[in-house]
């Protein structure tokens, strides 16, 4: 592998940060969990990993494409992600009180329909385009990658998230007093947002 355990840690860090900002999966997990309990949950985690291993890879060969059209547009790309993961910070801080709302289209039963949601939500999430497609080429440099650092990355953007949503899912009952208690919410997504905004200046810095 070309690429470090420190890059891969680093990596990490930022997905984990992106699975602590409430968004379309949060919304899903709580509403099939409150719906079916945690059997209901986890065929839904277990459908955003599908798109957790399929945006790295589009972002990985879309991005070395576009590379050999323009030289410079890894470094474009690599503004442009700072400034969108800076953006999505500022309005989870400036829309820090807002709270989850949930659709009921989400609770259909079923082990089937709980993994097709999940496969269905992270494919249109605006918050893992926006991180897979403009926020990954600053951590690695996409034109040395091989194939094992693409595997290494694909690996750990299905880990995180699934760890993270599948804890969400098991222990919502307390997660869900958490998120419904206004003044924790906005705590949270204040947190979320400055880091947010901090792991963009680092990248915009290096």
């Amino acid at each position: 592998m070309t690429i470090s355990p420190t890059d891969l840690l680093i990596y990490a860090g930022a997905l984990f940060i992106l699975f602590l900002t409430p968004g379309p999966v949060w919304a899903a997990l709580i509403a099939r969990a409150l719906s079916g309990g945690f059997h209901a949950a986890w065929p839904l985690a277990l459908g955003v990993v599908v798109g957790d291993a399929i945006w790295p890879v589009l972002a990985v060969f879309g991005v070395t494409w576009l590379v050999s059209v323009y030289a410079d547009f890894l470094l474009v790309l690599r503004y442009a992600g700072a400034i969108m993961l800076a953006l999505m910070g500022a309005l989870l801080i400036a829309r820090a009180g807002r709270g989850i709302a949930k659709d009921a289209r989400l609770t259909a039963p079923g082990a089937w329909a709980g993994f097709s949601a999940g496969v269905l939500i992270i494919l249109g999430n605006p918050k893992a385009i926006l991180f897979y497609m403009g926020v990954l080429p600053g951590f690695f440099d996409i034109t040395t990658l091989n194939g094992w650092d693409i595997a290494a990355i694909a690996t750990i953007s299905m880990l995180v998230p699934l760890a993270g949503n599948v804890a969400l899912a098991a222990f919502l009952g307390r997660t869900r007093a958490l998120i419904s208690s206004p003044s924790a919410l906005r705590r949270i997504n204040i947190g979320s947002g400055f880091a947010l905004i901090l792991v963009g200046i680092i990248i915009a810095l290096s």
